[in-house]
């Protein structure tokens, strides 16, 4: 089974693993929680996590020292940008990557299986590839204000980018793919959206984009879910909001949907008015479908003459026919397959993003690159054949753009997602120019 897991954990990387281990997902939010007591002052809360064989080691004077030192150091904490875990022995370990407003840290939480903190430390920064901000990020023409977005009794952290000195501008809305992402979206040192955001905001359009509930909320994920509590719910708010930015035209908002925000954008259009969706690496087929051609390209990449790839490859795939329920029956809703609960699946599975675009009468325009291997070439092709004559519709396939719509030479595997790019300039040239084409 070893090996089977790992195919299922690369293909996943669409998924990004929404739901993992309840346990681990719950110390991460402890930790989580650790750092903001520590942030309010609350020292002697904070020093509660501890297990009673610590607490005489690390007494709440210590914590407050500890904290003050990190603020001359690193400034101000602002946020946890992301989260890692790993069982060793009878300890759990969590690692937070913390944004301060002099730079980055991460620190690492031991816990024992009773869910008490035996003890954290500073990671050593690593030498890393770092974000980096790109050409056309011209900040003497946009101004940044962060924002909180309110949906469904939850408060997600967001971002408005506007131009400098603009009037009825058109907004973009980006939506993300899978998984618990920030509002960059971010995965290694590459921030899509961010890149976005800069790039068509230097060019008259305003964005917003948003800290996906997955990634705030963890814990509400434990249970079962549907696509609407993962994405649909707060996209509309965030629409919403979008209408109210201060020189904005609410007549000229558009949803940018990457991945699985792409697949349901056609959704979003009948959810909420907007002028247009733009599709962005969106699959065409069902999510099983997407998975299934992945697993196909890893053992092919693999070039294993032994056979064992092959047999592996079989119960991978014995195991994604689990995933195409449309109906629970006999199956309980937080069921998990695959790391999903079956209500996941059912939900996505009724939908047909292909026909719900074809019942639209919004813009769409449909962007793709052909280095994509998490969401090959062809759908584009399905998206056309779907969408063809239709004069509001326009499709962009691109040579060497990737999932994350940068520039590589080859189809890779996530590997190249540990090397720093940038979303692609013609990329945000076409965008430019499609939306400023209806104004």
């Amino acid at each position: 089974m070893k090996k089977f897991s790992l195919i299922i954990a690369i293909t996943l990387v669409f998924l990004c693993q929404v739901a993992s281990a309840q346990g681990i997902i719950g110390l991460i939010n402890r930790s989580n929680q650790f750092f903001e007591l520590l942030d309010k002052g609350e020292f002697g809360t904070a020093h509660s996590f501890f297990d009673e064989s610590v607490k005489e080691k690390i007494l709440p004077e210590e914590l407050k020292l500890f904290w003050t030192r990190m603020d001359l150091m690193l400034g101000a904490f602002e946020s946890v940008e992301g989260a890692q875990n790993r069982a060793a022995g009878d300890f759990y370990l969590v690692t937070l990557n913390c944004k301060f407003s002099k730079g980055s840290q991460a620190f690492q939480f031991t816990f024992n299986k009773a869910e008490k903190l035996v003890g954290f430390f500073i990671v050593p920064n690593s030498n890393a590839a770092e974000y980096r901000n790109p050409p056309y990020a011209d900040s003497t023409l946009y101004q940044e204000q962060p924002v909180t977005l309110k949906s469904t009794g939850h408060e997600l952290a967001g971002m408005v980018v506007t131009p400098k000195n603009g009037k009825n501008f058109p907004v973009v809305v980006l939506v993300h793919g899978s998984g618990p992402g920030d509002m960059d979206e971010t995965i290694g040192p590459n921030k899509p959206f961010k890149d976005l955001a800069f790039g068509l905001a230097a060019k008259g359009i305003a964005t917003f984009r948003y800290v996906k509930r997955t990634k705030v909320y963890p814990y509400e994920f434990q249970k079962a879910f549907t696509v609407k509590e993962e994405v649909t719910d707060d996209a509309v708010a965030a629409i919403a909001f979008a209408k109210t930015i201060p020189g904005a035209d609410p007549a000229s908002v558009y949803v940018l949907g990457h991945s699985l925000g792409g697949m349901m954008a056609p959704k979003l259009a009948t959810l909420a008015a907007v002028k247009g969706i733009i599709l962005a690496a969106a699959p065409a087929t069902k999510l099983t479908d997407v998975l299934v051609e992945q697993n196909k390209a890893a053992v092919q990449a693999m070039n294993d003459t032994t056979g064992r790839a092959r047999e592996e490859l079989a119960k991978a795939l014995k195991e994604l026919e689990r995933t195409r329920i449309t109906r629970l029956g006999d199956i309980k809703p937080d069921s998990v397959i695959l790391g999903l609960p079956a209500s996941y699946w059912q939900d996505l599975n009724r939908y047909d993003q292909v026909a719900t675009a074809k019942s639209l009468k919004n813009r769409i325009l449909v962007l793709q690159g052909e280095m994509d291997f998490q969401v090959p070439a062809d759908h584009a092709g399905s998206w056309k054949a779907a969408l063809s004559g239709r004069k509001n519709a326009a499709f962009k396939v691109y040579p060497k753009l990737n999932h994350l719509l940068m520039d590589v030479e080859s189809k890779g595997n996530v590997a190249q997602y540990r090397e720093p790019r940038n979303v692609a300039p013609y990329v945000i040239d076409d965008l430019a120019a499609w939306i400023l084409e209806a104004k």
